[in-house]
């Protein structure tokens, strides 16, 4: 029997002082005959740290047993029933010594016994409170043992928003790529994160994950054509004839484009190539001039073929919308007949193409390229000659 409390010393030693203190009191008690205990009062169960052993005691109450197995207790520690209770035949008497532990919430660290059994355990005896998003490691069920870390990150609400996508969520965690590892947001090769990955993340943060992507297409342009005037002494001067019509041409534009959130951001030309030539438009401009049949003194104003109003075609048949910038003058057909082939102080050689219902009398309104070019021209009294 000796033998065997001296294994029993042995195993437990491995243990603290409290437990040492009990095997030496066990090993004692073990290694006298039991003819020397027939004059003890009680026989206790004793359990300390889950190493049960039966004891005999002359001790009153628990807190003597303790004194007499010279066993002391941190303030940590339990015990079941209180030091002030009673000993009675068989009685069971329980000690949970504490482990020292190291607490850790929100980086702050705190040393600290408990005898709680299970880190869920230890939060309620700590009356910590923790919420549905906050971080516990290890898990609530991990067992408790001497030294274990227990981490507790509180949770805070940040903004997510991945490709324009936005939503509310909680995070524990310390930097933007942590952060975005926890919440299993996977970068490509060119995506951007708003703020950089090694930035720490706060309170209500805002993640911007901008979904970057190149594409490259190929695109056709058309090459506007040239007009080509040639003079032509049959025509009179002011009237123009198309000879050759004119054709656009076509070029072929390799791009790059790049998108944030399938929104286009930026456009380059790769390269170029002309895969159709453009045809010139070569147009006869008269040069002949008739005499004069008669001169007058008009009031003049000016009218450009883009101003609200003005249709396509003029009251004497001209396609001013293609051909703005040919002379032409609304008149009076009833002092001007249309058609009549005239000359302007300070516009040129022109036709009568078109009328107005403030053109009455003498009064013409020139046809001017551009609104810039009306407003220059203003209102002012011209010559004009009548030619046959």
């Amino acid at each position: 029997m000796l033998k065997e409390a001296k294994n029993f010393l042995s195993e437990l030693g491995k243990r603290n002082n409290l437990t040492i203190k009990l095997a030496s009191a066990l090993v004692l008690t073990s290694s006298i005959g039991t003819g020397t205990y027939q004059g003890l009062k009680d026989t206790v169960q004793l359990e300390v740290d889950g190493q049960q052993e039966t004891v005999r005691t002359h001790a009153e109450t628990v807190g003597e047993l303790l004194k007499e197995q010279k066993i002391e207790l941190r303030e940590a520690d339990k015990i079941s029933p209180s030091v002030d209770t009673v000993l009675t035949d068989d009685m069971d008497v329980r000690i949970d010594l504490a482990h020292p532990i190291e607490l850790v919430v929100d980086g702050q660290k705190q040393s600290l016994w408990t005898t709680a059994d299970t880190v869920n355990d230890l939060l309620v005896e700590q009356q910590i409170v923790v919420g549905e998003h906050d971080e516990v490691l290890p898990s609530r069920e991990a067992k408790m043992e001497d030294n274990t870390q227990i981490i507790i990150n509180k949770a805070f609400p940040m903004t997510l928003d991945v490709g324009g996508q936005k939503e509310q969520v909680w995070s524990t965690s310390t930097t933007v790529a942590d952060f975005l590892n926890k919440k299993q947001v996977t970068l490509n090769e060119l995506d951007r994160v708003e703020p950089a990955l090694d930035e720490v993340v706060t309170e209500n943060s805002i993640i911007k994950v901008i979904r970057v992507e190149k594409v490259t297409d190929v695109v056709e342009e058309p090459i506007s054509y040239s007009v080509v005037k040639q003079s032509d002494a049959n025509l009179d001067s002011g009237t123009e004839k198309v000879l050759t019509q004119g054709e656009n041409g076509l070029k072929q534009k390799t791009v790059e484009i790049v998108k944030e959130n399938g929104k286009e951001v930026s456009r380059t030309v790769m390269s170029e190539q002309v895969t159709k030539n453009p045809k010139n438009q070569v147009v006869a401009a008269g040069t002949r001039q008739g005499s004069v049949a008669r001169e007058m003194v008009v009031e003049a104003t000016a009218y450009a073929a883009s101003q609200p109003g003005n249709q396509g075609l003029t009251a004497g048949g001209y396609n001013i919308q293609k051909n703005p910038g040919m002379k032409l003058i609304a008149v009076d057909p009833r002092v001007i007949p249309l058609g009549t082939k005239v000359w302007v102080e300070g516009y040129g050689y022109a036709i009568a193409g078109d009328t107005g219902g403030a053109i009455k009398g003498n009064k013409i309104d020139v046809l001017l390229p551009s609104i810039k070019e009306v407003y220059q021209w203003g209102r002012k009294k011209v010559t004009i000659k009548i030619l046959n």
